[in-house]
């Protein structure tokens, strides 16, 4: 009556009171046409959640990309549920004079405020989540619950609970130049750094398997060279020694000289038995043919070459060391004789405490000064 709802029945049979009367009622219906001037209009209101109310946006929503920064436009849809929550407020702020109010009409009666505000909080919801436009598919359940409860309050002005709302398309601009560009800018990043780590993930295996290749290799050398006896400087000993045969057999001096210098430095650096194997072939290589010592077996006076350990004729252990070679004291490698050690640089000749001269092995008292030793 005059605009307000004046009851409000929950489900059940009620009896209505009203001021028509039976009888006389017929004499005051002449005054106004035969029609009761007393009217009571009853609205039966469904508070059943009403599904799958689809909705989308008429126009693109225009807003700036908040990640890359540059002007976007967008479209949205998807489905809502509303439910009648306060009845008085529904029949006066939506049904009025309309006999009948169904979901079609609910949701064109909506369809205006709906579209003005779910633009509005798209925006809003992009902005304030950092929502990137390239990744905004996987955030379509925050995107939903988001413009949700900003909705929520609108719906409830109208006496309508939102139960739920979805999101479930967004409308790009593909194939927009600028649009296009960017997202190509986006993917090749993520391209770029997959591609980067698997070439370093290469890489890396690829060093691995050669370095397991060098010591595979290495061990089976020292395999081969413990099987036969020898060690790795005793082998670079005879390369080193096979190298200066082949300069001398070149008969160039140039060339020889070449040879020389290089062994000799090697020679300092293989150790003792390298060392005197080099350093008996520069003496040799110096000496002429003619002067080279030879050395005798004690046993059987056979002729034995330079450094042999064993006869060559009747196998006796001999271990001559040449007289131009000593046992150095400080490196214990076979040096050449002088003064000092061409290896650690030791002193390798006694000198006299008293005057400094060289003294004689194994003598006892100095030759210059006569102080005892």
């Amino acid at each position: 009556m005059n605009g307000q709802a004046l009851d409000l029945f929950g489900p059940g049979r009620h009896t209505l009171e009203t001021q028509n009367i039976p009888i006389i009622g017929r004499v005051f219906h002449r005054v106004t046409g035969d029609k009761t001037p007393f009217h009571c209009h009853v609205y039966f209101i469904n508070k059943v959640e009403q599904m799958s109310l689809k909705w989308g946006t008429d126009s693109k929503i225009q807003y700036v990309e908040p990640t890359y920064g540059f002007p976007i436009s967008i479209g949205a849809s998807g489905e809502m549920s509303l439910r009648a929550d306060d009845s008085r407020r529904l029949l006066l702020k939506l049904v009025g004079t309309e006999s009948y109010l169904g979901q079609q009409k609910l949701v064109s009666l909506f369809r205006a405020f709906l579209m003005t505000r779910v633009k509005t909080y798209m925006a809003q919801v992009i902005k304030t989540n950092a929502i990137n436009i390239f990744e905004i598919d996987e955030n379509l359940t925050l995107f939903s619950d988001s413009i949700k409860k900003l909705l929520m309050p609108d719906f409830a002005d109208y006496g309508v609970s939102l139960e739920r709302f979805f999101v479930t398309t967004i409308v790009k601009p593909d194939g927009d130049r600028q649009y296009e560009k960017f997202k190509e800018l986006h993917f090749r990043q993520y391209a770029d750094i997959a591609e980067a780590n698997l070439r370093q993930r290469t890489d890396i295996i690829y060093a691995q398997t050669d370095a397991q290749k060098v010591i595979i290799d290495s061990q089976a050398q020292a395999a081969k060279r413990a099987q036969e006896g020898y060690t790795y400087a005793q082998e670079r000993g005879y390369d080193v020694a096979e190298m200066v045969a082949q300069n001398e057999a070149v008969g160039q001096f140039t060339n020889m000289g070449v040879g020389l210098g290089t062994m000799a430095g090697v020679g300092g650096a293989v150790g003792g038995l390298v060392g005197g194997a080099v350093n008996n072939a520069l003496n040799t290589a110096e000496q002429p043919a003619a002067q080279t010592q030879k050395t005798a077996c004690p046993s059987c006076g056979s002729v034995l070459p330079e450094g042999a350990q064993f006869c060559l004729e009747c196998g006796e252990k001999v271990n001559l060391v040449p007289d131009n070679m000593v046992l150095c004291p400080g490196c214990k490698k076979m040096v050449i004789k002088g003064k000092f050690c061409p290896e650690c640089g030791h002193r390798l000749v006694r000198a006299c405490p008293q005057c400094g001269n060289d003294v004689p092995d194994g003598a006892k008292f100095c030759l210059e000064c006569g102080e005892k030793l």
